[in-house]
């Protein structure tokens, strides 16, 4: 009973020429990953997916395919940049700016707003200054003039 389990389960982690070919990405100029390249004859990706089902009939894992094809062609190859490396900067950036933005967004309009009442009253009003009273006496000697 155990080897009528054993063969379905080792299926189930075999790996696909689907799984390896979605993780690339087709060089025809398409844009597309190798899996859903919309050209039938596609001089790059019809030939790439007999590569790879050569691979995993050899014993490769999804993982060293995709190490190698990445080691032949570069970054460009791979469908998702890796998380490792300036790589990472990829991911997090997106990110940092979003929470970086609204941070100062946040200051912008409590610093527009103007600081909140701590005790829910009005302000007091601010004692007046010297120079207030300056212009309140010149204020009160011009109309005294045009009366």
């Amino acid at each position: 009973m155990l080897l009528a389990v054993a063969p379905g389960a080792f299926a189930a982690a075999r790996t696909t020429v689907n799984q390896v070919s979605q993780g690339l990405t087709c060089q025809c100029g398409c844009g597309l990953t190798v899996a859903n390249c919309n050209h039938p004859q596609c001089s790059f990706s019809v030939p790439l997916r007999g590569e790879i089902e050569a691979m995993i009939s050899h014993g490769e894992t999804r993982d060293q395919i995709l190490a190698y094809y990445r080691h032949k062609f570069g970054e460009k190859i791979l469908s998702a940049p890796t998380t490792e490396g300036f790589n990472l900067l990829a991911w997090t950036m997106p990110f940092v700016a979003i929470v970086l933005g609204g941070g100062f967004i946040t200051l912008a309009f409590t610093r527009w707003r103007g600081a909140p009442a701590r005790s829910g009253k009005s302000p007091a009003p601010s004692e007046p200054s010297a120079f207030d009273s300056d212009l309140r006496r010149r204020l009160e000697n011009e109309l005294k003039e045009n009366r």
